[in-house]
Order: structure tokens, then C-alpha cells, then sequence
């Protein structure tokens, strides 16, 4: 096939979209495919050109990846560095590139990747990709809506506030919650803009972070205990896996610094415990419609009550990401697990 691997674009967790497109490049050429890894947001070149035979070329066009710092990106420096300095969010000839491909691997994270934006220009334009639908991506990347779709089908979920950022409430107490709190972006990834409160002074300075990144933030109530997470393909639940970090909590360096954390596959789990989770990610997924491919994160307290925090529509494909270590328990290698994820994405267009 000839495959393009949409990474990059305008979110903070552009460098850990990188590092996925990259190794997802390098999966399917292996498995025999002519694989452009491509910037979303740069795009090929900086002016209008003859692609017909691009995809022989596919190597020597793709992006070069370097790794992923220990922080966020500048999003500023990203938008000045850009060629052509165009208003458009798709960079030059990406568009063309994405039509003439079979089907675009959806390497993208976060902001413009998972909440359906592109999905529902690609439908329009009538390029085939990976994952979810427009819809079911953007229900799933809003974390207040998608806690509505849990709690209305059953799916334990912490409680908590969202708060515009015109709407701020300076005063703790009238939240409703107590402390100590979660306070978390609305529609962020990668746990970047996340605090853990545990004071008014605390809860003030929260605020600044997560309404600096998005006009929308979640308060959760904060549920002390080990994290889980289960991968879903096709309605069909991926073995439980315990997330450990070394130090602090399940942050963006914890994520994706090897060594950071100890994850634990399949999580020693009491049957019971592991086959509910399984459910309510089965669950999650199916409330939302995510028909494809989903990742859904856990919590579990001491008295064993489970939580689910939220549903990842492009579970990340890093070196250190989950979904492939799930999928190896299951001996599914990474580059069967990517031609797999492209098999079952294809039958949205049967």
C-alpha cells in the first residue's frame, strides 16, 4: 500500500506525534509498504509540485524525527518557522499527498489530531485514514463530555467541575469538591497542564496553567490509588496494564522518558478486577462509538473501586506506549499491530 503517516501539527504533544509517526514509518516499510511520514501542519516543500511519483520517493521526503524533549514544545516558534506562513492549518501539498495515498496512518496527537477536525476535513475530501470518525473523536478528546457519556451508561467516573475560563471561580469551596483536587486542560493529552491541588494557593496557580493552554478546564475529585490502562480493538478488550512512575505521578516526562515508569503487562489484578475494567472499556468505547481502535485510562483505590478518567481515540505508538505492550501479551507485534489498526480502520469505507 502506499501509506502517508500524519504526525506533527500545532498541539503540545507534536514531538510524541513525531516519535509515533516514526516508528510506525519505519513498522510498515518493513512489512513492505512505500510509507511517507509527513508534517501535518509543514507539509512537503513550501510550493506546488509535481507528485506523481512521490511515493518512490518515499523515504527521501519523509520527516526526519529526532526525539522527544523532556517538555513541551513551543507552539509559537513552530508557527514562525513555517515556510509559506499561511493562515491554513494544512501545510503545503499535504492535502494532495494525503488523496493519493491508500490510506493515511493518523499519527496525530491531541489538539487538531483527536478531536475530529481533521477527520472531518479528510471525510469532505474524501481521503481515507485511521481511527475513529470526526465524531466520535471529538466527543472523546472533550473531557466533560465525554464524563457525560460514561455516567449515562453506567461507567464509574470521578466527580468533578468544568469551568470556563470566563467563569473562573477564585474561590475554591464553590466548586463543590474538596480537597485535594485535580486540575487538568479540558481537551489536553499527554498530562501537560495538570495539577495535583492540595491548597487554595495551589488551586490559583492550576488555574493559570491549564486556562494558559485551553478557555475550558476539568476539577476531579482526587482518587489516590494505582493506574490502568486497556487498549480496545474492534469492540474487543486488550489485557489490563498498571502503570507505575518512579517518582510524582503519570506525567508528560514519565510518559515518554525510558526508565520513568514501570508498567506492568498484564497488571496483577484480581480476575475480577481486570475483566470489569475490560468492560467498562469495551464500555466506554462503545458509548462513544469508537468502532476502530481506543485506549481508556483507570484508576483503582484501596477499597478497589474502579474509575475510569477518560478514552484515547490515537493511543500513542512510541517506544514507551502502551497499546503495543498490550498487544504483545497478546503476541501481536508492532508492525502487525499497525498493519492491523489500518485493517480495521478500512472497513468504515466497505
Amino acid at each position: 500500500m502506499d501509506i502517508v503517516v500524519l504526525a506533527g501539527g500545532l498541539s503540545t504533544e507534536r514531538d510524541v506525534s513525531f516519535t509515533t509517526g516514526s516508528m510506525v514509518s519505519e513498522a510498515l516499510r518493513a512489512k513492505g509498504h512505500r510509507v511517507i511520514l509527513l508534517d501535518v501542519f509543514m507539509g512537503y516543500s513550501d510550493k506546488e509540485e509535481d507528485l506523481s511519483n512521490i511515493f518512490e520517493r518515499s523515504e527521501a521526503v519523509s520527516v526526519k524525527v529526532t526525539g522527544i524533549a523532556d517538555e513541551a514544545p513551543d507552539l509559537e516558534l513552530v508557527k514562525k518557522s513555517r515556510k509559506d506562513q499561511s493562515d491554513c492549518f494544512f501545510g503545503p501539498n499535504v492535502i494532495a499527498m494525503c488523496r493519493m495515498a491508500d490510506i493515511v496512518f493518523m499519527a496525530l496527537h491531541g489538539e487538531n489530531g483527536e478531536n475530529g477536525r481533521v477527520q472531518a476535513a479528510f471525510d469532505l475530501f474524501g481521503i481515507k485514514y485511521t481511527g475513529s470518525t470526526y465524531l466520535g473523536s471529538a466527543i472523546a478528546m472533550d473531557k466533560e463530555l465525554s464524563k457525560q457519556f460514561f455516567r449515562m451508561n453506567g461507567i464509574p467516573t470521578p466527580r468533578g467541575a468544568f469551568m470556563k475560563r470566563q467563569e473562573r471561580l477564585k474561590d475554591f469551596s464553590q466548586t463543590g469538591l474538596t480537597l485535594p483536587c485535580v486540575v487538568k486542560p479540558c481537551c489536553g493529552g499527554s498530562s501537560i497542564g495538570i495539577s495535583i491541588v492540595h491548597t487554595n494557593e495551589e488551586y490559583a496557580r492550576a488555574l493559570d496553567a491549564a486556562f494558559a493552554l485551553e478557555e475550558s478546564v476539568v476539577i476531579e475529585e482526587y482518587i489516590e490509588g494505582r493506574e490502568f490502562s486497556v487498549g480496545v480493538v474492534e469492540y474487543a478488550a486488550y489485557p489490563v496494564i498498571e502503570i507505575a512512575p518512579i517518582e510524582g505521578f503519570y506525567d508528560y516526562k514519565n510518559k515518554y522518558k525510558p526508565g520513568s515508569t514501570v508498567e506492568t503487562c498484564p497488571a496483577k489484578l484480581p480476575e475480577a478486577a481486570a475483566k470489569k475494567m475490560q468492560e467498562y472499556a469495551v464500555l466506554a468505547a462503545e458509548a462513544i462509538g469508537l468502532s476502530t481502535y481506543s485506549r481508556s485510562d483507570f484508576l483503582m483505590d484501596k477499597a478497589g473501586n474502579i474509575y475510569c478518567l477518560e478514552i484515547n481515540t490515537l493511543p500513542g505508538m512510541t517506544a514507551t506506549s502502551l497499546l503495543p505492550q498490550e498487544a504483545q501479551v497478546l503476541g501481536i507485534g508492532y508492525g502487525e499491530l499497525c498493519e492491523k489498526l489500518i485493517e480495521v480502520s478500512m472497513k468504515k469505507y466497505a
